[in-house]
């Protein structure tokens, strides 16, 4: 059996990553929370954001922390296809749970199955993305600590999706996005420690790409397009806002006018 080690660089990478699942959930639960204030398309557009942004946030956490593990004895390689099927996996099924939540009718049936579906979308990104991994050996897992993972992303998620059809303040959104991301950390590391390793020094070539050549460029442009998605959030105005703009200058025009007919009088 292999020696593993999930923090080959200190606390670097779990902080790292619990930063990008931060950002993911905070931008996730603003675009949702925008999504049940508006109609129509607006409300699609929204929710599309939503599910990219929890889904490249809790993507880019894994394989940032996934740079601190380290197997004694093999060097760690990722298998390409499996490695965007993850991704891919994220985004998708973390959308059918905002989707749930954003036109479900009954709030507390929307949640349950909203929740399940993005949780258990969690944990097949994670397993995804574990199969991805190519060593020197084989990975197997201890079953009761993988239910556990799941169970970890079902709460995790059902909670993060609570919180966008609860919270109606930025303070309060920004602890909610605190608290999700403890949570996605504790379900990857929860599944991190359900790893076991079987060594195979003969085996073949291992084939597939390197962090550096492929998880490492595919990390940094998702946290790129989550921090850009989160100015631009931060900054574009909310429909209530933007009815209160055409409030003010429906106003504005009213006075210019009885000013210019005062005049004229």
């Amino acid at each position: 059996m292999g020696n593993l080690n999930h923090f080959s660089f200190g606390w670097l990478t779990p902080t790292l990553s619990y930063l990008m699942a931060c950002v993911g959930a905070a931008l996730g639960l603003r675009c949702t929370l925008r999504a049940l204030a508006a109609t129509g398309t607006s409300r699609r557009n929204w929710l599309f954001t939503a599910a990219a942004a929890i889904g490249s946030g809790i993507w880019t956490m894994h394989f940032v922390a996934m740079f601190g593990f380290t197997v004694d004895g093999t060097e760690l390689r990722y298998d390409v296809p499996l490695t965007i099927l993850s991704l891919v996996v994220a985004v998708l099924v973390v959308g059918l749970g905002v989707f749930a939540v954003g036109y479900g009718r009954h709030r507390g049936r929307s949640l349950l199955l909203g929740g399940l579906t993005t949780g258990v979308g969690v944990a097949a990104m994670h397993y995804i993305g574990m199969a991805a991994v190519r060593i020197h050996g084989g990975i197997d897992y201890d079953p009761g600590t993988v239910g556990l993972s799941v169970l970890i992303a079902v709460g995790a998620a059902t909670a993060a999706l609570w919180a966008a059809t609860t919270i109606r303040t930025m303070l309060a959104a920004g602890g909610a996005a605190l608290v999700m991301g403890i949570a996605v950390s504790c379900m990857h590391y929860t599944g991190m420690a359900a790893v076991h390793v079987h060594m195979v020094p003969d085996r073949a070539d291992l084939g597939g790409a390197t962090p550096m050549q492929f998880i490492f460029p595919l990390a940094v442009g998702l946290g790129s397009f989550l921090f850009l998605t989160s100015a631009f959030v931060a900054l574009s105005p909310t429909a209530q806002e933007r009815a209160a703009y055409r409030e003010a200058g429906e106003i504005a025009v009213e006075d210019l006018t009885a000013t210019s007919l005062d005049r004229a009088a």
